[in-house]
């Protein structure tokens, strides 16, 4: 009768430790992996649901300036123009995402990232900006200054 042969206990051990090590492996690579996939692949940004906010008091902006304001998570810019009508838009630069600010000296909205211009209508005039500034509706209302979308 033939007897089963069982393995030598160095065999085991030999087994034990080639397992330690690829799991451990595995665990490295994970360990590497999950936080450069989670650099990459930007979060989901849920769109503020406001659909309109107070800006500014109507004393706080002169003739000729402009305010950045915070419009739900987004930064929106408020102008008076020269002439004193109030416009409002998104203050995010179209190329990339960057805070714009309105220029009176220019009489224009100025990216600073790589010189992008809008003029008073939103409209991009000069620089690297794809397309104008999304615009939104002003209204006053007692002594506030209230910005909604569409």
């Amino acid at each position: 009768m033939a007897h089963a042969q069982s393995k030598p206990a160095s065999s085991k051990r030999r087994e034990f430790l080639d397992y330690l090590l690829g799991t451990s492996v595995v665990a490295t690579l994970a360990a590497i992996a999950y936080p450069a996939f989670k650099f990459l692949v930007p979060p989901a940004v849920t769109e503020s649901a406001q659909s309109s906010v107070v800006a500014v008091k109507v004393d706080e902006i002169e003739a000729n300036s402009g305010k950045i304001y915070k419009f739900g998570t987004k930064p929106g810019i408020l102008i008076r123009t020269p002439s004193g009508e109030l416009k409002a838009f998104s203050a995010t630069c179209t190329h990339l995402d960057c805070i714009v600010q309105y220029r009176p000296d220019m009489k224009m909205v100025w990216c600073a990232c790589h010189n992008g211009q809008y003029n008073l209508s939103g409209q991009n005039v000069g620089g690297p900006p794809p397309r104008p500034l999304d615009e939104f509706v002003v209204n006053t209302r007692g002594d506030e200054i209230v910005v909604s979308k569409g």
